[in-house]
């Protein structure tokens, strides 16, 4: 199952490429650069974007992320309205960053819950389980988890 984490980092990347290769064909009228400046520039941070987006594999793929959205941010100083989209995209890659890694350890305890519940479940057909019939003690805050075979008596 791939990462939510890597999955909401990349399409964040993914976009944000986008976003810079259309920006550039824009700032070539709002600033003082030439055409091949502008299209040159965005077209590199676009091109690593991508290219980082396939990285995130490995740890060092964040760490680029994080400098691409520093330099989305410092296009700010020759584009001003770049300013606003690389605050935005910096804020969508801090969700995205803060929500996969919510999701992983979600899921994490899930797959936990039900492998104790597995394991309970396989220690109370050979008569060795002391937990009561119906809830599995296996929730990590001490949360009761219902037993399937509870509903059906």
């Amino acid at each position: 199952m791939r990462s939510p984490l890597r999955t909401l980092a990349a399409s964040t990347l993914v976009l944000e490429a986008f976003v810079l290769f259309f920006a550039g064909l824009v700032a070539k009228d709002l600033s003082g650069l030439s055409v091949a400046q502008a299209v040159g520039g965005a077209g590199v941070l676009a091109l690593l974007c991508l290219l980082t987006a396939g990285l995130l594999r490995h740890r060092v793929g964040y760490g680029i992320g994080w400098a691409l959205q520093l330099a989305m941010l410092a296009t700010g100083v020759v584009v001003p309205m770049m300013l606003g989209i690389g605050a935005l995209f910096v804020a969508l890659w801090v969700v995205s960053l803060v929500m996969g890694t919510k999701v992983e350890r979600e899921r994490a305890y899930v797959a936990a819950v039900l492998a104790a519940r597995e394991q309970a479940g396989t220690a109370g057909e050979t008569g060795t389980s002391g937990e009561g019939a119906g809830t599995s003690g296996a929730g990590a805050q001490g949360t009761q988890v219902p037993d399937e075979g509870a509903a059906a008596s």
